[in-house]
């Protein structure tokens, strides 16, 4: 599942009132959102107008094994 960070402060209607701050991971845990909300969130189709949340790339288990060997040098 792709992990999403938070980019503006915003209170989701959709999980209890549950107030999101920027840098904050999106869902927090115990909560799964519909692709329907997390495409809401990702664009500016929401009340705010604007996007909330923004898609972040985690680095290949390889990729993170190869700078922890060269950190060892």
């Amino acid at each position: 599942m792709p992990k999403y960070v938070v980019i503006k402060d915003f209170k989701d209607l959709q999980d209890r009132q549950h107030i999101y701050r920027v840098g904050d991971t999106y869902p927090r845990e115990g909560y799964k959102p519909s692709k329907k909300r997390i495409e809401e969130l990702l664009s500016d189709k929401n009340l705010i107008g604007e996007p909330l949340i923004a898609e972040v790339d985690e680095p290949a288990a390889t990729e993170v094994d190869e700078k922890a060997e060269e950190g060892d040098e």
